[in-house]
């Protein structure tokens, strides 16, 4: 393993009056990989140029290894990097560019150096690629061999900013696998910043969720996904349903949320708040995946009439949107496994039975997600 654990406590940068991250405070393990992601103007860049100090912290520190880095110069940290415009330099062969950062931190040995960039070609399955330079090879070879330069001198940390951004779909969801990889193999301590939540899900062992410089909610895909601890993280991580009603009784774990003059749900609540009380403004807030959805009059007690806006085919789903006939002014995305043909039309009537299991109920105080 080559990574060392990352402590960022009380981390602050103000530009004037503006506070690009606020009292941000992360314990990173050795050898975790975690993900930084957010709208823009969130102040997750910030907090990475922080911790590879092209920024100064207005407050806060940085500590790697048990080593205070805070007001430590960037050259001296130690730290590898990888950016989504490859910085390699293009009249350096790629063997050339991979053994740049060990020359500049004074290994003279060639034999050595040689070795050590044989060692990341293989790692990286480009060992044929050598001789070649930077305008020679694909984005995806190109962006392997930033990655070998930043691991060739084993850092501590490795900050990855929008790495795959500049790749197509295919080329980038493919890479998102190798880089996951590499990281395993060598147990490097990954911060990697992105403001695409699949690639953030896939690829991390945790996810700090940022909005408006502050931390909103730090945890594992799964724990995100499942369990968000409010409506901007819930419309942030994954697809999720907003339906705004009102409390009208909350007893035993079991609330009544009333949606419209004729139409009350017995919700097992959860989210936050985790004990709404009677009277209060709430959304309920439910995963695509989590509605079933029957012919109109087959769904039973407890359903929900919808009438169907229309039905899409994306390959191994069907996404089908509808409106609520209780609320007009609410349209549902339910997403249906794809088999058979196109289980329903436009203006289809159907039954919709919410998996109440998996319903969040959340103060009607926040924004969603930008």
């Amino acid at each position: 393993m080559i990574g060392q654990y990352l402590s960022l406590i009380g981390l602050e940068k103000h530009f004037g009056s503006v506070r690009a991250v606020t009292t941000l405070s992360l314990e990173i393990g050795a050898g975790e990989f975690v993900s930084l992601v957010g709208p823009s103007g969130s102040g997750k860049t910030t907090a990475l140029n922080m911790i590879a100090g092209f920024e100064e912290p207005s407050a806060g520190k940085i500590v790697i290894g048990g080593r205070d880095l805070t007001h430590v110069t960037p050259n001296r940290r130690g730290i590898g990097m990888v950016f989504q415009k490859y910085a390699l330099f293009p009249h350096m062969t790629v063997q050339q560019n991979i053994a740049f950062p060990l020359r500049m931190r004074g290994q003279s040995n060639k034999t050595r150096i040689a070795t050590r960039v044989d060692e990341m070609l293989e790692l990286v399955q480009l060992s044929s690629y050598g001789e070649r330079y930077p305008q020679q090879l694909s984005g995806g070879q190109q962006q392997r061999v930033a990655l070998a330069r930043a691991l060739a001198f084993e850092p501590p940390v490795l900050l990855m900013d929008e790495p795959l951004g500049a790749l197509d779909k295919k080329l980038r969801e493919a890479m998102q696998f190798e880089i996951k990889r590499l990281q395993e193999r060598l147990g490097a301590t990954v911060v990697y910043v992105t403001h695409d939540q699949d690639e953030a899900l896939t690829m991390s062992d945790r996810v700090a969720v940022m909005a408006g410089g502050e931390l909103k909610q730090f945890g594992t895909p799964t724990e995100l996904y499942r369990h968000p601890n409010s409506a901007f993280v819930a419309d942030f991580i994954g697809r999720m349903n907003f339906i705004e009603g009102n409390c009208i009784e909350n007893a035993g774990g079991t609330a009544m949320v009333r949606l419209s003059d004729d139409t009350v749900l017995s919700i097992r609540a959860q989210g936050l708040p985790a004990r709404p009380s009677a009277g209060q403004s709430i959304k309920l807030a439910i995963r695509p995946e989590r509605v079933r959805v029957a012919r109109r009059g087959e769904g039973g007690s407890g359903c929900l009439a919808a009438v169907v806006q229309t039905c899409v085919f994306v390959g191994s789903v069907h996404i089908l949107v509808v409106r609520l006939e209780c609320r007009p002014d609410v349209l549902l995305q339910i997403q249906l496994p794809a088999e058979g043909g196109q289980p329903f039309r436009e203006r289809d009537t159907v039954d919709l039975l919410l998996d109440d299991g998996a319903i969040h109920l959340f103060a009607d105080t926040e924004r969603h997600a930008a």
